[in-house]
């Protein structure tokens, strides 16, 4: 069974960076394609930022690319999301998610309804 837990959030000001980390366990990581999803309070759940099998394709939503980027290390079963110039809007809490990959494609794990395992989230609260 797989497992995911998220670490990294926190509490930053307008502009600040921040990484979380993905630890991954239970099942063989280079199986799975890796993604990002974010709620806001008072939304729905919104996919962030997906990676590939191999790592060498990434997929973002508009309104993160150029700003967060994702990454995984297969060696230590873990996924990134490194966060950069973040403003209130990206307040929300951040979950990790995995997808079992049948190909090396990154796009086709952007949705919610293919991720196979969710993890239990951390919370990004960013003030103004």
């Amino acid at each position: 069974q797989v497992q995911l837990v998220e670490s990294g959030g926190g509490l930053v000001q307008t502009g600040a960076s921040l990484r979380l980390t993905c630890a991954f366990s239970g099942r063989s990581f280079s199986s799975y394609a890796m993604a990002w999803f974010r709620q806001a309070p008072g939304k729905e759940r919104e996919f962030v930022a997906s990676i590939s099998v191999s790592g060498a394709n990434t997929f973002y939503a508009d309104s993160v690319k150029g700003r967060f980027t994702i990454s995984r290390d297969n060696n230590n079963a873990a996924a990134y999301l490194q966060m950069n110039s973040l403003g209130p809007e990206d307040t929300a809490v951040y979950y990790c998610a995995a997808d079992v990959a049948y190909n090396d494609y990154a796009h086709t794990s952007s949705r919610s309804s293919t991720v196979d395992c969710w993890g239990i989230g951390t919370l990004v609260a960013v003030s103004s």
